[in-house]
C-alpha cells in the first residue's frame, strides 16, 4: 500500500490524489495514478471542469478530463501487453462503479484499499462478482 500512496502523488488531480498498483505473485505488473490522457493537458494546468461544474465527489465520472489509478493501472499493463488475470489491486481509495466494472472484466481477484469511498452499487457489483474486497 505504501507503494500505491507514493504513485498517488504523481496524480494531476486537483481534488483527490489516487494511487494504484497491480500485483501478482509478489510482483507489481502496473500502476496507476488518476490524471488526463498521455500528451493531454492535466488538470493542475487548465483547471478542474467538475469544480467549475460544482459537481459533488461521486457524480456525472463522464465529465472529468482525467482517469482513474485503477484504469490508468490496467491500461498501462495492456499496452505493455502484461496480464492482470488473477492479480490483486492494492488502490489508496475503494474504486468508484466505472473502475469496478473494469476490475471485474480484467480478472483481477482481489481489492485491498486504504480509504473508502462510498459507492454503493461498486461495492454491489464487487461482491456479486466475488472479488475478496479488504481495507487496510
Amino acid at each position: 500500500m505504501d507503494i500505491a500512496a507514493l504513485v498517488s502523488k504523481r496524480s494531476t488531480c486537483r481534488r483527490r490524489g489516487v494511487g494504484a498498483v497491480l500485483v501478482r505473485d509478489r510482483r507489481i505488473l502496473s500502476t496507476g495514478y488518476n490524471g488526463a490522457p498521455s500528451g493531454m493537458r492535466h488538470c493542475l494546468d487548465i483547471g478542474c471542469l467538475r469544480e467549475q461544474l460544482n459537481i459533488p465527489s461521486g457524480e456525472r465520472h463522464e465529465l472529468c478530463r482525467g482517469l482513474h489509478a485503477e484504469q490508468n493501472a490496467i491500461i498501462q499493463a495492456a499496452f505493455h501487453g502484461v496480464s492482470v488475470n488473477g492479480s490483486t489491486l492494492y488502490c489508496t481509495n475503494h474504486p468508484c462503479v466505472i473502475c469496478s466494472k473494469m476490475i471485474i472484466n480484467a480478472g483481477i481477484v482481489h481489492v485491498i484499499v486504504r480509504e473508502h469511498y462510498r459507492d454503493d452499487l461498486a461495492e454491489e457489483m464487487l461482491r456479486e462478482a466475488t472479488i475478496m474486497v479488504s481495507q487496510l
